[in-house]
């Protein structure tokens, strides 16, 4: 199917930065959106960011103005400019795409909704 890899998570000071990014892997056939959802302990996964193939994004209302999400389509890769960084934002963030696949039989192609395995986001007071 699709596989995603995130990278860029780290430990930052409060106002710090950091970039996110999540890179699509597979049997791509097309990818019509991807997006980053965060999950804190005891609390539930939330969209944080999301973009459709034609450029349109969504955030969250906690972090508009200070995250920019971005898409590079060429490399099946999304990122995740995150600034100005508050203790609360500390979670780990997962990117999430779906598209459609080559299922390997002919030219069959399926739907698909991936998830990538996580990158731990820590802000310090």
């Amino acid at each position: 199917q699709v596989q995603l890899v995130e990278s860029g998570g780290g430990l930052v000071q409060a106002g710090g930065s950091l970039r996110l990014s999540c890179a699509a892997s597979g049997s791509i056939f097309s990818i019509h959106a991807m997006g980053w959802y965060r999950q804190a302990p005891g609390n539930q996964r939330e969209l944080v960011a999301s973009i459709t193939s034609v450029g349109i994004t969504n955030y969250a209302d906690s972090v508009k103005g200070r995250f920019t999400i971005s898409r590079d389509k060429a490399k099946n890769t999304v990122y995740l400019q995150v600034n100005s960084l508050k203790p609360e934002d500390t979670a780990v963030y997962y990117c999430n795409a779906n598209g459609a696949y080559y299922t390997g039989t002919g030219s069959q192609i399926a739907a698909f909704g991936s998830w990538g395995q996580g990158t731990q986001v820590t802000v310090s007071s």
